[in-house]
């Protein structure tokens, strides 16, 4: 096995007819004949396509392995291409010599030639990246990772690494998992001589004193990269953020995670108004690049599980997306002949079924709902004249609803600190953060997207914990 071996999708698409190769990969099926040959169907991944092996009874060594290649099983094939006379593909491998590197017993594989439930495969996480879905999923999700970096790579922005661990709550919201030594340091305090591994329930301290934890204060996973992306922002020009954050929202709905991926730009110099035109550029870029490198993922996501995503893409791209304010979206929804399950009124936030509402039924298309009440958003966001909203903007699209959030951010000290306090939070925890206000302020706006967010709308996946490898959600922390 010391040959390199090819990838499927190359030698589907480019692969010379007479060439000798060497592929390896996973038995989908296998099919004999009355004449001694074998087919067996091969998939390595790098596509949704398997690639056709044919292998004759008298190869070196098949007859004795022949019944161990079953579902699952991985193989490695050296052979010769050729002319595939069937219509569905264009070659075929010829074995020469085929090595059987591991079995999978039919009796127990959970994977066999059927469909299976998403709900199942969950519980078979480490094993559902074989299934057509999830291996499309995988290849959608990594052409939208190189899509984002050559996006804001190409108009200048610097990658930002910000912590994972922090001791601010960038939203206000407390919904955030704490960083402690403290209970280690219980145990021991305890004479027990062994801390409980991970999914083992432990006495925690009678008190938590933080000035004894590790950090000498209370720290926490970051809910996002923001505050610290200004930091660079307002020193070097445009940045961007690439990475996980997390919530700990005990809720267990089919669009929220533990933990999910961030992209985060911050741009100086920067009004609303240019943050709405980023993220509707930002927006169409992954659309389009997902469609010209993931077509035949695409087109399966369009037939196998939701028929409108192809059209729900397309629409995105044909429209330039309409901007309306909050007020004149809550109007709408107001004006509206329907009985709402979440009744709204100016003041609340708008949820999914109206953000849907506005984008599938009204409008049509994708929309940028800006001028947000200031009671409901956070401390960064800039105050407007009225005294009643911020430049806060959410980015609303069909079948998902928001897909970015962000605003313009406020640069002025003392209407920060206003709003810090607005919010129950004390200007001096955010000294650094007002120290940007206090040396060389200047305008600036930027924006989150969820990258799961994002792989709904591209797949039609109903459960944002099938778009991320592996789901971490209450009660649920395993694979």
């Amino acid at each position: 096995m010391s040959t390199q071996a090819a990838r499927v999708a190359t030698l589907l698409t480019r692969g010379e007819p007479g060439s000798q190769v060497v592929v390896a990969g996973w038995v989908r099926t296998r099919r004999d004949s009355k004449q001694g040959f074998s087919f067996i169907e091969l998939n390595d991944g790098s596509c949704m396509a398997n690639l056709q092996i044919v292998v004759d009874g008298n190869v070196p060594g098949f007859t004795e392995i022949k019944s161990d290649l079953t579902t699952g099983s991985s193989v490695h094939v050296a052979g010769e291409l050729k002319e595939s006379p069937g219509a569905k593909q264009r070659v075929e491998l010829h074995a020469a010599s085929l090595e059987l590197l591991g079995t999978a017993d039919a009796d127990e594989y959970p994977l066999q030639k059927k469909r299976h439930s998403f709900e199942f495969l969950r519980e078979i996480a480490h094993l559902r990246p074989r299934t057509n879905t999830f291996g499309a999923i995988a290849r959608v999700r990594n052409c939208v990772c190189r899509a984002i970096h050559e996006f804001f790579q190409s108009r200048g922005f610097l990658n930002v690494q910000t912590p994972i661990i922090t001791t601010s709550d960038c939203e206000g919201a407390g919904e955030m998992f704490t960083v402690t030594t403290l209970l280690h340091e219980s145990i021991a305090a305890r004479g027990e001589t062994k801390v409980p591994g991970p999914g083992t329930a432990a006495s925690p301290p009678s008190t938590l004193n933080f000035q004894n934890d590790f950090f000498g204060k209370r720290a926490s996973l970051t809910v996002s990269g923001q505050l610290e992306a200004e930091i660079f922002a307002t020193s070097l020009g445009p940045v961007y953020t690439f990475g996980p954050t997390f919530r700990a929202e005990n809720s267990n709905t089919a669009r929220h995670l533990a933990e999910f991926w961030m992209i985060e730009p911050e741009v100086p110099f920067c009004d609303l108004d240019g943050d709405m035109q980023l993220a509707e550029a930002f927006i169409k870029s992954i659309v389009q690049a997902s469609l010209d490198e993931c077509r035949e993922d695409m087109e399966f996501f369009n037939e196998r599980i939701d028929n409108t995503v192809l059209g729900t893409l397309q629409n995105i791209l044909d429209h330039e997306f309409k901007r309306i304010s909050y007020s004149e979206a809550v109007d709408i929804v107001t004006s509206t002949d329907r009985t709402w399950e979440y009744p709204v009124k100016w003041g609340d936030n708008l949820q999914a079924e109206h953000e849907r509402f506005l984008t599938e039924e009204h409008f049509g298309q994708p929309i940028i709902v800006f001028d947000y009440p200031r009671t409901i958003k956070p401390f960064y966001m800039y105050c407007n004249d009225d005294g009643r909203t911020v430049r806060a903007m959410d980015v609303l699209v069909p079948r998902v609803g928001e897909i970015i959030g962000g605003s313009q951010r406020e640069h002025r000290l003392e209407t920060l600190d206003l709003r810090l306090r607005e919010c129950g939070l004390d200007p001096a925890d955010y000294w650094w953060y007002r120290d940007l206000r206090r040396y060389g302020s200047v305008p600036h706006s930027g924006f989150g997207l969820g990258l799961e967010r994002m792989l709904l709308l591209l797949t039609g996946m109903q459960n944002i914990r099938d778009v991320i490898p592996f789901p971490r959600t209450p009660k649920h922390a395993d694979f």
